[in-house]
């Protein structure tokens, strides 16, 4: 969930990075409406402040101090095929969670998308939350959604943390997962420590050089500061970024050994945006 000061020019901005956005809809009593880019399985959205009244009325989302700055990456949202489950099994494990709680926007054709969701307690304040979507796949996803970038799905998402140690430590009991070996990013010049859920992983990251993790922690603080996506093309989408007014991104290599590109935030709404895939 990306934040953005203006739904319109964020979708312009994720537009010329390649992405096909779709508009979303309005949250009622919520006071946002959201834009979203949908991949195979998993979708990015933005999201804006559209009646800061009826948001400063809200107690649900809280991102207005990320918008003043300018936008950013809000939360990790996780998808659960059964919320109920999962927040009994959290409940259990001593996580700090709150109750299911039914979510739910209008589309601009009319139609209502409706999903369950759930927030981390106080003692938890981890910029990520839980859902499960109740109107299938299939209805959320428009016809002819792929993207002129060629991403079809999300690789990673980037959390950076003050302590390593401590972060593996908390999110390892809140998302009931081994903790996993530490890595070195040689990218994001970060240690990183990733939980794979599915297909994507979710990455914890702390500075061991100069490059964007340093960056993200000394001009925001720890949080979520970058999503990496994976491409068809590494090519298509570096030239569908240079005809499209973004400059073009370095180069580096993973430790993987693939290569991989990024987008720095000033070109992406206060976001890191990577790709990495074949040329």
């Amino acid at each position: 969930m990306i934040a953005v000061p203006e739904l319109d020019r964020g979708v312009d901005t994720y537009a010329r990075l390649g992405f096909s956005v779709q508009p979303g809809g309005d949250h009622p009593g919520i006071g946002t409406h959201n834009a979203i880019a949908f991949n195979e399985e998993d979708y990015l959205e933005l999201i804006a402040i559209r009646d800061r009244e009826e948001y400063a009325r809200s107690n649900r989302w809280r991102g207005l101090e990320l918008v003043e700055r300018g936008g950013g990456l809000r939360y990790l949202i996780v998808q659960s095929d059964d919320l109920a489950a999962d927040v009994a099994a959290m409940r259990g494990r001593g996580v700090e969670v709150g109750d299911v709680a039914e979510g739910n926007r209008r589309t601009p054709s009319g139609h209502e998308r409706s999903w369950r969701f759930a927030l981390l307690g106080p003692r938890n304040p981890l910029p990520v939350f839980f859902i499960q979507h109740i109107t299938p796949l299939a209805e959320r996803r428009p016809a002819g959604a792929e993207h002129p970038n060629g991403v079809y799905r999300t690789e990673r998402a980037y959390i950076a943390v003050s302590d390593l140690a401590a972060a593996v430590d908390a999110y390892s009991r809140v998302l009931g997962m081994p903790k996993p070996p530490i890595e070195r990013g040689t990218v994001i010049m970060a240690e990183m420590a990733v939980f794979q859920l599915g297909s994507s992983g979710l990455t914890l990251a702390h500075p061991y050089g100069s490059g964007a993790c340093a960056d993200a922690l000394s001009r925001r603080g720890p949080g979520p500061f970058q999503v990496l996506y994976r491409t068809k093309s590494m090519d298509a989408a570096a030239r569908w970024l240079s005809e499209h007014g973004v400059p073009p991104p370095a180069r580096g290599t993973r430790n993987t050994g693939e290569q991989a590109m990024l987008v720095p935030p000033e070109h992406a709404c206060g976001v890191y945006i990577g790709f990495v895939g074949p040329p």
